[in-house]
């Protein structure tokens, strides 16, 4: 064979091979973002279910405590291993709620809401957003820092309109990680349960 035409052979295969490994990789990462994708739809299907669930729970509860209860007990089984507790703003004071067979539980019982003051409060209010046990810390919350170095906490925000009413603290073991789907799912319908409280009237008016 001619060396000139074997070399030009050699080049265009050379190319073949080259753009077969761009059009494979192409596909791959193709069929990556079909996989993600296909995983984004699966989770909101999961969150609308979860929604759709909630809502039909606590429809028609006019009760203020059997509200909490139920919306408590619904995160409850989402987060099987964390301890779920509502913080409720009122104009000087704010208020707690912790449930269990829909029964209050009483305060001396537990261990991180008792280092909440109405400043720590007020301050995770008026960020208005999800909270880590660090930003908390940084707001003013104190306490035994042995038992709290344990644990990891949030302040998920309860808010409608630009207006905080409260929060859900959601606290676990450290140990133990929260599932980030589940938590996706409880931050979805914080809107609707801070207005079916409000509905309630029994929420003293959110500060401003």
């Amino acid at each position: 064979m001619d060396p000139k035409r074997y070399q030009t052979i050699r080049l265009l295969v050379g190319k073949v091979n080259k753009e077969r490994k761009r059009q494979a990789k192409k596909i791959d990462i193709l069929c990556n973002n079909l996989v993600e994708a296909q995983r984004d739809f699966i989770k909101r299907l999961s969150t609308i279910a979860f929604v759709a669930n909630f809502y039909e729970s606590i429809v028609g509860i006019t009760d203020f405590n059997s509200l909490l209860y139920t919306s408590g007990k619904i995160i409850r089984n989402e987060l099987p291993d964390a301890n779920i507790a509502f913080f409720l703003r009122g104009q000087d004071n704010f208020e707690l709620h912790l449930f269990e067979n829909n029964k209050p539980i009483a305060l001396e019982k537990q261990h991180l809401e008792t280092c909440f003051t109405q400043e720590v409060v007020d301050n995770i209010c008026k960020a208005n957003k999800i909270c880590t046990l660090d930003d908390m810390f940084a707001m003013g919350l104190q306490g035994n820092l042995c038992k709290l170095n344990k644990i990891s906490a949030l302040a998920i925000p309860l808010s409608r309109l630009g207006s905080s009413l409260g929060f859900i603290l959601v606290y676990h073991l450290s140990q133990n990680k929260l599932n980030a789907e589940a938590l996706n799912n409880i931050t979805a319908v914080t809107f609707g349960l801070a207005r079916a409280l409000q509905s309630c009237n029994s929420l003293p008016q959110a500060a401003k």
